[in-house]
């Protein structure tokens, strides 16, 4: 029977097909030649250096609470959830109002992550991807209500 494949191939014309019996012999798998890579690598993406420091779960706890409890939340005016991705690859999510600003961000972050503090970062939004310079900024006159905010290191 001829598979499928080559029926397809051969579009209803003539197919020859040579066919040799092997089944009295025994299988030998043929050796392969190892060769290692030679080409040149490309790295992807950027340089982020380590961040040194981290401290234990319970420790990072304690750090997260006491700089969610220092963001002053006015119940009278609206409240929005921002969600930080860090670099570091922890995702943190706090309350904020609409009239918090940028700079409040970043202090939570470095509040919450201490070993933040003397680490160089920029936070950036995600689609599009945009580096929020202006840290007067409301979060509200920054399009951030309610946004995903990534941190990446500098």
């Amino acid at each position: 029977e001829v598979p499928a494949e080559l029926r397809r191939l051969a579009r209803g014309g003539q197919v020859n097909l040579d066919m040799e019996d092997h089944r009295d012999e025994e299988y030998v798998k043929p050796k392969s030649v190892f060769r290692a890579f030679t080409g040149e690598g490309q790295k992807l993406g950027s340089n982020a250096p380590q961040v040194m420091g981290t401290s234990s779960p319970a420790q990072q706890a304690e750090n997260e609470a006491k700089a969610s409890s220092a963001i002053v939340i006015d119940d009278s005016e609206p409240v929005t959830n921002i969600q930080i991705r860090l670099a570091d690859g922890g995702r943190l999510v706090q309350k904020f109002n609409h009239s918090h600003r940028i700079r409040d961000i970043r202090l939570f972050i470095v509040d919450a992550r201490p070993a933040m503090a003397a680490t160089s970062f920029v936070l950036m939004t995600t689609f599009p991807n945009k580096e929020l310079t202006d840290e007067n900024q409301t979060l509200k006159e920054a399009n951030l209500l309610n946004a995903v905010i990534v941190q990446r290191l500098t």
